[in-house]
């Protein structure tokens, strides 16, 4: 095979590709209406799960669909139809329902399921692009996924076809959750295991040092000793508190730039004389994602949290959410 196109040409054909894939999307829009309406009542309704289909570059965006549909409240899954026609069949039940993706419509594969599918008396949503084929007729439901030409010179390779089925799955997708009410915390136990869950999942409770390590001082402590106690605390301030233990203030590293800068005598001061009366607090129950937030704002390495008496409950700093992989 030659290669014949010009390194000038790259810029040109991405161009050309990205403004047809875009209009068979924006397509897609003036053909929401009755059916699609019909299909997400569907699986709102389903019992079981939803299984979706596909085969060759329709089977991957019909694996995308699912995994999406499954992390937003859905249950789904893929399963290749020439293997359903070996024995997989078996994943599918008669409470399901079955999302079928083939731009002709007349995928072999897909097509020999449907005598299986009626006699289960499962129902049938069918994504093509031939509102006419074999698929569309044996389908309860058909969403026109229609393109008027691929991205692929030829006109051959799946490129905007697929395009616009990915698109319309998540259009299901989005729909299913928000008539579902899917939350965050939702979304999160669904991604437990990336960086996603830990940001949505993880509270400062879960990261927080407690008790004794925990670096405090009182009001009248000399500014020596509450140095002394920061550095054996290892967090970069301290806690100023009064007798019964609730907060005062705190003192940072950046306080005593501050207090240095001003004279302050490390012998002789008092916390109460150079520390920051007004400091930013978390809460035990706040999520770890939104600690960062509060020092980011705020220009902080590091934050006191207190429960709903101002006591001190816990500390932790920048360092704590990185290790946790929040940041």
């Amino acid at each position: 095979m030659k290669n014949s196109l010009p390194v000038n040409d790259f810029e040109a054909t991405a161009r050309r590709v990205l403004k047809i894939e875009a209009r068979a999307i924006e397509d897609l829009v003036a053909r929401i209406g009755d059916s699609f309406a019909t299909a997400c009542q569907l699986c709102l309704e389903c019992q079981g799960k939803v299984i979706v289909t596909g085969m060759g570059k329709s089977g991957h965006i019909a694996g995308k669909i699912a995994a999406s549909l499954a992390s937003t409240g859905t249950p789904a899954f893929f399963v290749h139809p020439a293997e359903a026609s070996h024995g997989d069949m078996g994943m599918i039940s008669r409470d399901d329902i079955v999302i079928a993706l083939s731009n002709s419509g007349e995928t072999a594969e897909v097509a020999t399921l449907l005598p299986l599918l009626k006699r289960l008396g499962v129902e049938l949503i069918t994504f093509t692009g031939n509102t006419e084929s074999t698929l569309a007729e044996a389908s309860r439901v058909v969403i026109n996924i229609g393109v008027s030409e691929e991205a692929c010179p030829l006109n051959l390779a799946p490129t905007a076809s697929t395009s616009a089925a990915l698109a319309m799955g998540d259009a299901l997708t989005v729909a299913l959750l928000e008539s579902r009410g899917f939350t965050t915390e939702d979304f999160a136990l669904s991604h437990p295991g990336g960086a996603l869950g830990r940001k949505l999942l993880l509270r400062v409770s879960d990261l927080m040092h407690t008790g004794d390590e925990i670096p405090s001082v009182m009001p009248d402590t000399l500014l020596s000793e509450g140095l002394l106690e920061m550095s054996s605390k290892g967090l970069g301030m301290t806690a100023v508190c009064g007798p019964e233990g609730s907060l005062l203030g705190i003192f940072t590293d950046g306080d005593l730039r501050r207090a240095l800068d001003d004279g302050a005598d490390v012998r002789n001061s008092r916390m109460q004389d150079v520390m920051t009366h007004d400091c930013v607090t978390a809460t035990p129950d706040m999520l770890a994602a939104e600690a960062v937030h509060h020092m980011e704002q705020h220009k902080i390495n590091a934050l006191l949290v207190v429960d709903v008496n101002n006591q001190v409950t816990g500390a932790l700093n920048i360092h704590d959410l990185f290790r946790a992989g929040v940041v």
